[in-house]
């Protein structure tokens, strides 16, 4: 066998591996690559190893650490990416491979899969289990809010509140609703109103927008601090076709903010002539239960009469028998007579008896009822008397040093109110 002739310069192996990746870097500088994932290493250095393959081919792949944190799902064998890279050569093995810098799902944006991925996680720990949410307050003394100051979610929320029921307590804890730090300060401030003890219940949410712009209320910080709020949690994230995990974690998911409004405060208006509705119907039930006792008293009365006569009728019926008795033993004309006279006497006096102790009954019961009538509220009202409030408030006013000089007073009348204006404190004469 002839030798060949030697070139000039000879090639050391390392030499001519960075030659050869020095060409595929300047000729595949940019290019865009989809396959399967396989053979996935993560090790303790944070970065990832992976094959991406197809029916015929593979080549290796390498996402280094800073690339792997910012990557928002989970890689896991068998799923199908598109990636973008360099492609280079890994000179000690001299093999080649593609060094990432953007990848994503095929077919399913990068923000789905990872919601797809925590929503599936944190069902399996039972969060959005509806047996864990609690009922919302009837009639909450004082409604967090966590939602931007500048946003139309706060208008609307305030707007709706002082319509439907102004004398509840608003606290607002003010966040940014998007951005890299949003999910952070939504969760900071969700833990803070929760801790505070200020409010009964909590409303977290904003307007509408893309999945990318609603996505702080995906972020499992978000998820996890209102599945640990200790007061209820109203999510009101977007419009009414929009839903992010913290609507499946909430106690209760409005369709929007002002929804969330509706939901967690009643109409005072209709609160307040329900529970005058209810005060009337215990004012009649109380006095028919007071009739009822005293019509009953007066029939035990009665019974007691009727048997306090019959008593005395028997008695008197016995002693005629015994007189008449003596009177045909002894047959004295004239003392039969004097006894016969005796009974029209003792009948009228049991008769004026009876009299007298219906009349003493029938007192009695005039009586009771007089009490009932003084017991009720309107007639201390129909004597002249008024109940006196302040306003807005409607605290019954008691002592005149509660108010001052140019407040404004409710005077409640048997018929009609009356709104006044203290022009004078003076005290009792």
């Amino acid at each position: 066998m002839p030798v060949p002739d030697r070139p000039q310069r000879i090639l050391t192996v390392s030499a001519l591996t960075a030659l050869v990746r020095e060409r595929l870097e300047e000729g595949f500088s940019d290019c865009w690559v989809e396959g399967e994932v396989s053979n996935l290493r993560t090790p303790s250095s944070g970065h990832i190893y992976f094959t991406l393959k197809d029916a015929t081919s593979q080549i290796r792949v390498v996402l280094f650490r800073p690339g792997a944190q910012r990557l928002r799902f989970a890689l896991k064998e068998g799923l199908q990416l598109v990636v973008r890279g360099r492609l280079t050569v890994y000179e000690p093995r001299g093999e080649y491979q593609i060094v990432l810098d953007y990848l994503e799902p095929k077919g399913l944006g990068a923000l789905q899969l990872a919601l797809e991925q925590l929503k599936e996680r944190l069902a399996r720990e039972g969060l959005f289990e509806q047996a864990r949410k609690r009922p919302l307050p009837f009639l909450p003394r004082r409604v967090g809010v966590v939602t931007s100051l500048t946003g139309a979610a706060l208008r609307d929320i305030l707007a709706v509140l002082r319509r439907r029921c102004p004398i509840v307590g608003i606290v607002v804890a003010p966040v940014p609703v998007q951005g890299d730090d949003a999910a952070a300060q939504i969760a900071s401030a969700i833990r803070a109103l929760s801790a505070s003890k200020l409010v009964d219940v909590m409303i977290v949410g904003r307007g509408g927008g893309s999945l990318e712009d609603l996505w702080s209320f995906n972020e499992e910080i978000v998820v996890r601090a209102i599945a640990a709020s200790d007061v209820p949690v109203v999510s009101a994230v977007g419009h009414e076709i929009d839903y992010t995990l913290a609507d499946f974690v909430a106690d209760y998911r409005a369709p929007t903010p002002s929804a969330a409004a509706e939901a967690v405060a009643p109409v005072l208006r209709e609160l307040v002539g329900s529970l005058e509705d209810s005060r009337e119907r215990m004012v009649q039930a109380v006095k028919g239960r007071l009739l009822e006792r005293t019509a009953q008293q007066v029939d035990e009365a009665a019974a007691r009469v009727g048997y306090v006569v019959r008593a005395l009728l028997a008695t008197l019926h016995r002693r005629t028998t015994e007189s008449r008795h003596r009177l045909q033993a002894a047959s004295p004309v004239d003392r039969v007579r004097a006894v016969s006279a005796l009974l029209p006497q003792l009948v009228k006096r049991v008769r004026q008896g009876m009299a007298t102790l219906l009349t003493v009954k029938r007192q009695t019961v005039r009586t009771a009822m007089t009490a009932l009538d003084g017991l009720s509220p309107l007639a201390v009202l129909a004597r002249g008397y008024s109940i006196v409030q302040t306003v807005p408030d409607g605290a019954v006013l008691k002592r005149a040093q509660d108010v001052s000089v140019g407040d404004d007073v409710l005077a409640k009348l048997a018929d009609g109110r009356l709104l006044c204006s203290v022009r004078k404190i003076l005290p009792n004469s």
